[in-house]
C-alpha cells in the first residue's frame, strides 16, 4: 500500500511543475485524494458490497468534485490534474501512466449493460473539457485536446481534436519527414510556426512542402559541394546569407494571432 502512495506521489512530481513537496502532494491534491476513495470503493465493489462502494464512491464526489463509479477500472500512477467536474463511468478502463485534466467525461452512449464507457491505453493524456464516449479505445499515447467530443477509436499515439473528433497526427504517419522538417527549421533558422501539431491547416500543410523542397535542394547542393571540392574549387566555401529573425517577426504575430483566435 505504501509503495503505491509513494509511487502516486511521484507522479504527480513527474506531471506537475506546481508541486512542492510530499506533504503538499497529500493534503491538497483533489485528484489524488479521489483516486484513494476509488480505490477502496472499487475493492468494495469487487466483494459485492455495491451500496457501501457506491456511497463510499458518493463521499469522494462530494469531497472533490470528481466523480469515479466504483466499477470503473484504472491503472497504475493515474494522475487527474485539478480534477473538478470529471466523471468516469462504470465500464471505463484506464491504463498506466494516463492523465485527464478538470471537466473530462468517459461516458457512454446507450442504456445498455455491458461495456459502454472507453477503455484508454497506457499514456494517454486527456485535455480540459474533452469528452470520450462510447465502448471504443483510445490507443496508448494517444492525446485528446481540450473540449473535443470523442465517439470512434483512436490509433495509438495519435492525436484528436474538435467536435467531432478528428485524427490531426496519426501514429508513425510521418513521423521521420516530421523531424527532417524540424531540422530543416532549425538549420534555416525559421521557427516553423505552420507545422505544429496543433495547427493541421492549409498553411501549415504549405510550409511542410516548403520545408520539404528546402530539405532535397540542400541535400543537392550538398553533394554538388562534395563533387566540386573533390575537382580542387573553393566555390562551396562560401557562406548562406543569414536568416535574420526579425524578419520573420510579423509572420509569428500573425501565427499567433490565428491560433488564439
Amino acid at each position: 500500500m505504501f509503495e503505491r502512495l509513494r509511487e502516486d506521489i511521484q507522479s504527480v512530481f513527474h506531471r506537475d511543475p506546481a508541486a512542492r513537496n510530499a506533504f503538499e502532494v497529500l493534503t491538497c491534491y483533489p485528484g489524488m485524494h479521489a483516486i484513494w476513495i476509488h480505490r477502496l470503493s472499487g475493492a468494495l465493489w469487487g466483494m459485492g458490497w455495491k451500496w457501501l462502494a457506491r456511497l463510499v464512491s458518493n463521499f469522494g464526489r462530494w469531497l472533490t468534485g470528481i466523480e469515479i463509479h466504483p466499477g470503473a477500472k484504472v491503472g497504475r500512477r493515474f494522475f487527474i490534474d485539478h480534477g473538478m467536474g470529471i466523471v468516469i463511468g462504470e465500464t471505463a478502463e484506464i491504463g498506466d501512466d494516463v492523465t485527464l485534466y478538470q471537466g473530462v467525461t468517459l461516458g457512454g452512449t446507450t442504456w445498455n449493460k455491458g461495456k459502454r464507457h472507453p477503455t484508454l491505453g497506457d499514456g494517454v493524456v486527456v485535455g480540459a473539457g474533452a469528452k470520450v464516449l462510447g465502448p471504443f479505445t483510445v490507443g496508448a499515447g494517444a492525446k485528446v485536446g481540450s473540449n473535443a467530443v470523442v465517439t470512434k477509436a483512436v490509433p495509438p499515439g495519435a492525436t484528436v481534436v474538435g467536435i467531432p473528433g478528428r485524427i490531426i497526427v496519426k501514429p508513425q504517419d510521418g513521423d521521420e519527414q516530421e523531424a527532417k522538417r524540424k531540422a530543416m527549421a532549425e538549420k534555416i533558422g525559421f521557427d516553423a510556426y505552420g507545422v505544429s501539431e496543433d495547427m493541421p491547416d492549409p498553411v501549415a500543410r504549405a510550409i511542410g512542402q516548403l520545408l520539404d523542397h528546402l530539405q532535397a535542394v540542400d541535400g543537392k547542393l550538398e553533394g554538388m559541394c562534395g563533387a566540386l571540392k573533390e575537382l580542387g574549387s573553393p566555390y562551396c566555401a562560401k557562406d548562406l546569407p543569414e536568416l535574420r529573425e526579425e524578419d520573420f517577426a510579423e509572420i509569428k504575430d500573425e501565427a499567433a494571432t490565428t491560433k488564439a483566435g
